[in-house]
């Protein structure tokens, strides 16, 4: 029975990894090479099992007959073993049910894989173009109605000019007394009146609820009043963050290019680097973006592994060797 128990584990742990329908792009592949590694050593201690099965029915059916010619047993002991291997082969049945359920499971998740695959680049192609159209569109300059040519109000055909009387006379205006003048409203600063470190946790609060919008305005508050401090730099890296989020491209490309150039020997300096080329492949420049990419496991040979990693991944989706 230990073999039938490792195959409910098996397949509960097939079931478990089959559920979970969030799994990043490039973790698909592995997750479907593992659940076909489960389905190999699952068939062979099926059949391990089917033989067990088999093997013991015969010694069970030998044994009853001999045991009757000997000992004289009576028919309720044959009777048992029967209904033993029957309660066997009815396990051996319903392990079997399960298998083909969680084999139609698997067409299903692998179905569903490749509908998301196909999905994210149809996302993808449309974010490339809807960008590229917004860069063009930004590049040519137009003229606002009624400002590409100068015009005499005075010339207005509706009004006379002529005829005016030289000295015009109000019947009854007061004279003011005082001139009462309005300063512009200054803006309220965002960042509490803390420590660096606790005015750059308040400001990265913004981002973990979902608020990006305020997240910019609070880090750009940040960079500006902290520029030399040691989290400038992670505080660059996540303004560009906010720009990428919201898919404004151009503008998370210039943050990341301003937090590469400005804070080189940042934690965040690889991030910088890599967001940076992929956002200018995102934008249409490939070739730059790809050197960029390429130049992270260059210029930061000891950047964490993660960031390594996502980097060559990026130049495998991208296609930046071909």
């Amino acid at each position: 029975m230990d073999l039938v128990r490792k195959s409910y584990l098996i397949f509960f742990i097939i079931l478990t990894v089959s559920s979970n329908s969030f799994l990043k792009a490039e973790e698909e592949d592995i997750l479907i090479q593992s659940i076909n590694d489960q389905l190999q050593v699952l068939i062979k201690d099926l059949k391990t099992l089917e033989k067990a099965v088999y093997k013991k029915s015969d010694i069970v059916s030998s044994s009853t007959q001999s045991t009757m010619k000997s000992d004289g047993l009576n028919e309720d002991i044959l009777t048992k073993h029967l209904l033993k291997l029957n309660e066997i082969e009815d396990q051996f049945r319903e392990l079997t049910n399960k298998f083909e359920e969680v084999n139609f499971k698997l067409d299903k998740l692998s179905s569903r894989v490749t509908k998301i695959q196909s999905d994210n680049q149809l996302r993808f192609s449309d974010i490339e173009n809807n960008t590229n159209t917004e860069i063009k569109k930004t590049k040519v300059k137009k003229d606002l109605p009624g400002s590409s040519q100068p015009a005499d109000f005075g010339a207005n055909p509706g009004y006379s000019v002529s005829n005016l009387p030289q000295k015009q006379e109000t019947n009854s205006i007061e004279s003011a007394q005082t001139v009462i003048t309005e300063e512009a409203e200054k803006k309220e600063s965002l960042l509490p009146d803390k420590p660096p470190q606790d005015q750059y946790e308040f400001a990265v609060s913004f981002m973990k609820i979902g608020d990006y919008e305020t997240a910019e305005f609070a880090l750009k508050e940040f960079i500006q009043k902290n520029k030399d401090h040691d989290l400038a730099g992670n505080a660059q890296y996540w303004y560009g963050e906010t720009f990428r989020i919201r898919q404004l491209y151009s503008d998370a490309a210039t943050a990341y290019l301003d937090g590469y150039q400005n804070y080189p020997k940042s934690k965040k300096a690889p991030d910088n680097l890599l967001k940076l080329g992929i956002t200018m492949v995102q934008l249409g420049e490939k070739d730059q973006g790809c050197k960029m990419i390429s130049g992270v496991k260059k210029e930061y040979p000891k950047a964490s592994k993660s960031v390594l990693q996502k980097a060559q991944y990026e130049q495998k989706k991208f296609k930046c060797n071909s």
